[in-house]
């Protein structure tokens, strides 16, 4: 189902402090994962180029985290570059490679003093050196804090993670370090990316799109998924606390009955 109404408009003055206060009163989201969509259409609208979409976006992720950290959310992952994303125009590919770098030099020191703990999670091997040593050097700086987790999703695919995952089980099966009986669920999940997080409670995209797109296919087993027709430049405080809002309405019985 998509929401297509804006309860909290922030935007439009309403105050999200009120909001945010009967929020907290329930049960907030321990892992938030979010496909960040519509950068490129909120540009179009506005006959800018591409470009501009994905750098008012980057705004977006500084708001956002900002306030999953006030609520208490433990895990905030978003998914910045598939590993599809490649098949973009090079201009566009270059330009969201160095994102990383003016977000992080911009931004860590305030997530330093917040205790935002920054991670990501994706193939190294692709990513250009200077976009991989903004991140690092924010993942270095930040490894101390123990509040939230920032997690970028970056040259990520979740059917290559789960192949090389199984790739290393073998190999570790082949070793003698694990035993074929001792495969399950568990076990598998501890060679995955997201072997250190909890499983994401509340999916969030934007944009209008209902798919996955290749995104955390194992982890999203049992998560709740909510769909909005903003995009992602547009999607601010108010959106975030209306999609915990409907995962707090929301019944979880992982199969089972309440």
């Amino acid at each position: 189902m998509i929401n297509k109404k804006r309860l909290w408009k922030t935007k439009e003055g309403h105050n999200t402090e009120n909001k945010m206060e009967e929020v907290k009163k329930e049960a907030i989201p321990e892992h938030i994962a979010i496909i960040m969509d519509g950068n490129g259409r909120w540009a179009r609208k506005r006959a800018m180029p591409r470009i501009a979409g994905h750098h008012e976006g980057m705004k977006t992720v500084r708001k956002i985290t900002r306030l999953a950290n006030k609520l208490g959310v433990k895990a905030l992952t978003l998914y910045a570059f598939s590993t599809e994303n490649w098949k973009r125009p090079k201009l566009e590919v270059d330009f969201l490679m160095k994102l990383p770098e003016e977000f992080l030099g911009t931004f860590l020191p305030e997530l330093i003093e917040e205790n935002v703990r920054v991670e990501m999670m994706g193939d190294r091997d692709q990513i250009p050196a200077h976009t991989l040593s903004a991140v690092e050097k924010a993942m270095e700086a930040t490894k101390e804090n123990d509040g939230l987790v920032l997690n970028f999703a970056l040259n990520y695919g979740s059917r290559s993670e789960i192949l090389e995952a199984i790739k290393a089980i073998i190999r570790d099966e082949k070793d003698g370090i694990i035993k074929q009986d001792d495969l399950n669920e568990e076990l598998l999940s501890a060679y995955l990316m997201t072997k250190h997080l909890k499983d994401p409670d509340l999916l969030i995209r934007t944009s209008g799109e209902i798919r996955l797109s290749n995104f955390m296919l194992w982890q999203l087993a049992y998560t709740e998924f909510w769909f909005t027709d903003v995009l992602w430049p547009d999607f601010d405080e108010g959106h975030l606390l209306e999609a915990i809002d409907v995962y707090q309405k929301r019944s979880r019985r992982f199969g089972g009955l309440t």
